[in-house]
């Protein structure tokens, strides 16, 4: 959960941004969020939500935002963060750790760079800062004095944090660098003399003295045309250093020295003083907001640096230094029980571990033992690094994916003392910080289980006397040729050491008692230690059981090639083992679930893929759950491990296992449908084998639908993936069909390779009337994404085909989408008439929300044409269809927004202006970006209110960032 104040007002999650709504409630929360865990007055709330006087209710609608948050808090789980919005007298205060807020991760991530020994590692942090900047700060929020305030100082933190990066580039020598991104902010703020006079002497430095000269004259002009003023000290030095040409210092300059390489003075970290305090109130007094509570650093914990106005040369502090602690770090799995023999591969080990800064490269077949080697080395080693021991599981041979390189360094940090909020949130400020700790230490890093060079290249310590060893079934001939990594092999073992192995774990009485069995138990093993451990676990469970028995029981060819086949051998024998005592209930449903083509899944279904009932399936899930089969990632909702999802597969669950998971799936998705567009046909009929599945899960409304469209849109296009690899093509083009919702609702959301194949299985399938269907869908996608060529071909023969199938819904879809392509190419004339055939066969049909559409695209080409009376009328008729439900959501806001438009055709302003505001706050409570981009830019054509801007801004900045 992240709270974001730079950049628009936003609350981003796990399934997305939170509908916030109108730009009343986002400035309650930003003022909020400029103190964070201060009670904030209901007066200084009025005075950032009105500019003058403020209504006689304003404490009720105070009230009722507040409460809206609250709901919208509660709707994701605030509390699981620490979030809370609590009511303190007559004050609200929001409770939260400031981590989760941009502008105070901003203000640590300054405060680490500032106090980095190298220029590199400082300008990474910087970058890092930066990028969490989205926009102007607090973008769509009320233009109120008190937030207009908070949002210049957060903007001049920006812009002194820009010339502190360019100081960085000075240091490193980057003069070329230093002058671009300082270019850029100089011609945004030409008033602004510091950022003049670093430009000038980047410029100087970079060989561009006729370029720093010709800066210097334009500043003195707009200085004395806009101001009446002439240029200061700092402009007036950089100007005569240029003139005369000099040097200025080395090649990366010095701190504190001439120009650009002293760090500027930073304005205050505390962007927003309290909103209006009452006189002699304690909140005068008060720490900044965005300022942590006062608190005395221990003995070894530098302060974090708030540099304030009145710091003309500020000092930087020293590195965040971890705080000591009483025992050596230690974060490698326990020593591994039972290990036996590896002498050579433990001396080659310690001949690769000598030397400065090493990296060692563990590499063999999955199974082998790489990791009980290193840790046993690590273990018996430990004394040699007093540094730490450090460890991560890479996972770099999981078909989920590999760990992210910022989670691993993040779990670093925090075992080398770095509290939680002063680690950087990009990979490379977090390796930078990493590198930079490291230094000093003598440390021991294990990567296991890499999966590429690339992969472990960042994770690499800094300090010549650290140590890092890296396992990998690669043999990563990249990381030998950049880092001189050195290799270290590892074999199977042979019979004896398998042997002498499990005797290490039950003992030599019980191995010798049955040598012959044991012998052979390790040769089934085929020398994998992995699989040697399991099952020599097994027996240890299980003292009634011989080394006979398990030993036939290996012996069966189908079930030690699951042991012994591939690379996975190891951990899926030990899956088929533990699933093997298993009640049978779970194990049912256990070998159901390896069918799901997705990732995550709920009960509904699990028991569609086992042919149960959610009831069923939720038990038998809390009983896999604890037998460590399946993982619960949140209430309800469950996922595989990656090597458990690949046994799991390998299963016996019956072809029918698949069919009942996509029919689920189908009836969820039509559901979700029918929830997202209320009163609309269905988008398909379900098939004639079709598998009702139990129960599918309850959609509440729009809105709950669109938030499971979003968080599933992963899982159901493996789901597509998967019927279409299965030959089940009416499968395949419904599950498609049923995303045209989320389709409307994010147009330019690369729907189109699974509208391909959507259209290739209704090809496949022979369903004329779902191929008319896709046909038009695709056809409206690439016209959005401005492929209308190919979009022609696919919509030219939509409208045909849709009635040879009898489909007049489709055939009146697909002559409005066509329509679009048209008027994209320049024939308003026929794109219109083409609307007018839709609406006749929607009326025809009597399907009113397929004439509505027809009609409100007919409104719009007559707009395009000019024809303002024309199109007031047909979109005035469009929402007022007899006997039609009231339109809504993102139809009605493109219909508000057509009869705004042409109202100021026709000079109309007031009430045209009345329609395009309406528009615009029905499309942001809904959460409708596209339509309130359209609605506020009709808006920006007739006045240049400021707060219009910003939410124009803050709309489109919410759709530049959906997915490529």
């Amino acid at each position: 959960m992240e709270f974001r104040l730079l950049g628009a007002v936003s609350v981003a999650t796990e399934t997305g941004e939170l509908p916030l709504g109108p730009a009343k409630r986002r400035s309650l929360l930003a003022a909020l969020l400029l103190r964070p865990n201060h009670p904030v007055p209901v007066d200084q709330l009025t005075a950032a939500l009105w500019d003058h006087e403020p209504p006689t209710r304003a404490r009720s609608v105070i009230q009722g935002h507040v409460s809206r948050l609250r709901a919208l808090f509660a709707g994701v789980e605030a509390d699981v963060y620490g979030v809370e919005l609590l009511t303190q007298g007559t004050a609200y205060v929001l409770r939260m750790p400031e981590s989760l807020l941009d502008a105070h991760r901003f203000e640590e991530l300054v405060a680490l760079a500032r106090g980095q020994r190298t220029p590199a590692d400082a300008v990474a942090m910087y970058q890092e800062a930066l990028s969490l900047w989205q926009g102007p700060a607090l973008t769509g929020a009320h233009p109120s004095p008190p937030l207009q305030a908070a949002a210049h100082a957060l903007e001049e933190l920006r812009l002194a944090t820009v010339e502190l990066l360019a100081a960085e580039y000075t240091r490193l020598g980057e003069h070329a660098r230093a002058a671009a991104v300082l270019r850029v902010e100089a011609d945004v703020h030409p008033l602004r003399e510091s950022l003049a006079a670093a430009l000038m002497t980047a410029l100087q430095r970079a060989g561009r003295r006729s370029e720093a000269l010709d800066r210097f004259h334009r500043t003195r002009r707009l200085l004395a045309d806009e101001l009446g003023v002439d240029p200061g000290h700092e402009l007036a030095d950089a100007y005569a250093v240029a003139l005369r040409g000099e040097e200025l210092g080395g090649a990366g300059g010095a701190r504190g020295g001439t120009g650009i390489a002293a760090e500027p003075s930073s304005p205050s970290m505390t962007p927003m003083a309290p909103l209006q305090p009452e006189p002699h109130s304690p909140e005068l007094h008060s720490p900044g907001p965005l300022a942590p509570e006062p608190r005395s650093p221990g003995p070894h914990a530098p302060e974090p640096y708030y540099p304030g106005p009145h710091a003309a040369e500020p000092h930087a502090p020293e590195p965040p230094s971890p705080t000591p602690l009483a025992d050596t770090i230690d974060l490698l799995p326990r020593m591994p029980r039972g290990f036996h023999g590896r002498a050579a591969e433990l001396t080659a080990l310690s001949r690769a571990a000598a030397g400065e800064a090493p990296v060692c490269l563990v590499t063999g077949p999955a199974g082998v033992g790489k990791t009980a080697l290193v840790v046993h080395w690590a273990h018996r080693n430990r004394a040699a690094f007093p540094g730490g021991l450090l460890y991560a599981d890479l996972r770099g041979f999981s078909d989920t994916g590999t760990v992210p390189r910022i989670d691993v360094l993040r779990e670093f940090l925090l075992a080398l003392g770095v509290a939680p909020h002063r680690i950087p949130e990009s990979a490379e400020g977090a390796s930078a910080l990493f590198r930079s700790l490291a230094a000093d230490r003598r440390l021991l890093v294990v990567l296991d289980n890499a999966h590429g060079s690339a992969q472990v290249r960042e994770l690499l310590p800094g300090g010549t006397d650290c140590v890092t060893v890296v396992t990998s079934r690669y043999r990563l001939r990249g990381l030998i040729a950049s880092d001189a990594a050195r290799p270290v092999p590892v074999d199977v073992l042979g019979p004896d050491d398998g042997t002498a192995l499990l005797a290490a774990v039950l003992g030599k009485e019980r191995v010798l008692a049955e040598a012959v069995a044991a012998r052979r138990l390790a040769e089934l093993c085929g020398g994998l230690p992995l699989a040697l451990r399991v099952a020599a676990a097994r027996l240890a469970d299980q003292p009634d059981w011989s080394l006979s028995e398990m030993s036939a029981e290996l012996s069966d060819a189908s079930r030690r090639l699951s042991l012994l086949d591939v690379e996975d051998t190891g951990v899926r024998a030990a899956l088929r083992l533990t699933a093997s005592r298993l009640p049978a209930a779970a194990a049912h449903h256990f070998a159901h679930i390896g069918r799901h083509p997705g990732t995550h899944f709920d009960r509904y279904t699990a028991a569609a893929l086992a042919g149960t009932d959610p009831d069923a399936a939720e038990a038998a899930l809390d009983r896999l759950a604890a037998a460590h089969l399946v993982i619960r990632t949140a209430p309800g909702r469950w996922t595989l491990h990656d090597l458990v999802r690949l046994y799991a597969r390998g299963l016996d669950a019956g072809p029918e296992a698949l069919l009942r998971g996509l029919d689920h799936t189908v009836a969820t998705a039509l559901a979700a449908a029918d929830a997202a567009e209320p009163g609309d046909e269905p988008c398909f009929d379900l098939p004639a084998d079709f598998q009702q599945p139990s129960a599918i899960r309850e959609f509440r409304g729009r809105e709950d639908a669109m938030a499971w469209y979003a968080a599933e849109r992963d899982d159901l296009t493996l789901a597509v993936g998967a019927a279409h690899t299965a030959g089940l093509h009416g499968r395949t083009w419904r599950i498609v069909l049923g995303l045209w919702p989320q389709m409307a609702w994010r147009v330019r959301d690369g729907w189109t390779p699974l509208l391909r194949t959507a259209l290739e299985a209704a090809r496949a399938d022979g369903d004329l009337r779902a191929e008319g269907r896709v046909l038009a869908l695709l056809g409206w996608v690439l016209t959005e994404e401005g492929l209308v060529g190919q979009a022609l071909e696919h919509l030219e023969a939509a409208p045909a085909l849709a009635s040879r199938a009898g489909d007049p819904h489709g055939e009146a879809t697909a002559l409005v989408n066509l329509s679009l392509a048209q008027a994209a190419l320049g024939s308003p004339r026929e794109a219109a008439e083409g609307c007018v055939r839709a609406a006749e066969l929607a009326r025809a049909a009597g399907d009113l929300p397929s004439e509505r559409l027809a009609l409100h695209h007919l409104a719009r080409h007559r707009l395009d044409a000019r024809q303002w009376k024309s199109a007031l009328d047909t979109a005035t008729a469009a929402l007022a269809l007899d006997g039609s439900p009231d339109p809504s959501g993102a139809s009605r806001v493109l219909l508000l927004t057509t009869a705004g438009q042409a109202l100021l055709g026709l000079g109309e302003q007031a009430e045209g202006i009345r329609r395009l505001e309406d528009a615009a706050d029905e499309a942001e409570a809904a959460g409708y970006d596209e339509g309130a981009v359209r609605a506020l830019g009709a808006l920006l054509e007739v006045s240049a209110d400021v707060g219009l801007r910003a939410r124009y801004d803050t709309a489109r900045l919410r759709l530049a960032t959906v997915r490529p």
